[in-house]
């Protein structure tokens, strides 16, 4: 049996009203477009760039920290 593909729960914390528009884009290619709107997505290296881009208008559900800095 595979092993079970890892998920995160994006949660969309704050309105993309103000930002550049790669920010919007970055949103709308994540699957957000309005506060407290939520998607799963499998938790890929692509994924993770994009949340790394949008961190400050996001929050990840079962996380203690929003991401992980290096």
């Amino acid at each position: 049996m595979p092993a079970a593909k890892k998920t995160l729960t994006i949660v969309q914390m704050f309105s993309s009203a103000g930002q550049k528009p790669g920010m919007r884009e970055t949103l709308a290619g994540l699957g957000l477009g309005r506060r407290e709107s939520r998607r799963t997505l499998e938790d890929t290296p692509a994924v993770r760039g994009m949340l790394n881009r949008v961190k400050h208008l996001v929050a990840i559900e079962g996380e203690t920290k929003a991401l992980k800095s290096k």
